[in-house]
């Protein structure tokens, strides 16, 4: 795993255990998916590369409007699809077919024992398994620049 790679793992580890906060990102205090990515944003490079507008928990599904996934672009590199999945990498995720991607995590783990870290909604930041129904709903994999 490169240097970058094995550093942005680093920094999402340290945030487990942030309670779920919408909107949020701030370690220990509280954060929702976007802010996860946000902090070790930060972390690896200082402010971050946009300001971030405010957002409901259904953004975006009224318009169908992938928001979500145009910012990554903007900002972070997408990985060939064809190349297997390596740690570091942010995934973005539907949850729902038919719905816009609105979740993020970050891979951890690779192998017998793949893992992401994510902030999820009732449980706060956790690594939790990059199973099947998890990979199924991954619809982008992008990297930090």
């Amino acid at each position: 795993m490169g240097a970058s790679r094995h550093k942005s793992v680093e920094i999402a580890r340290a945030w487990i255990g942030t309670p779920y906060r919408h909107q949020a990102s701030a370690k220990g205090a509280g954060t929702d998916c976007l802010g996860l990515i946000r902090g070790v944003w930060r972390e690896l490079y200082g402010a971050e590369p946009e300001a971030m507008p405010a957002y409901t928990k259904d953004w975006s599904e009224p318009e169908g409007i992938e928001r979500l996934w145009q910012a990554a672009g903007r900002h972070l590199r997408p990985c060939d699809p064809a190349r297997a999945v390596a740690a570091g990498e942010v995934l973005l995720f539907r949850m729902r077919e038919g719905a816009v991607a609105k979740h993020l995590g970050l891979v951890a783990a690779v192998g017998s024992r793949s893992s992401f870290i994510h902030a999820y909604s009732g449980h706060g930041v956790m690594e939790s398994p990059l199973s099947v129904p998890w990979l199924r709903r991954v619809v982008a994999r992008f990297e930090f620049p």
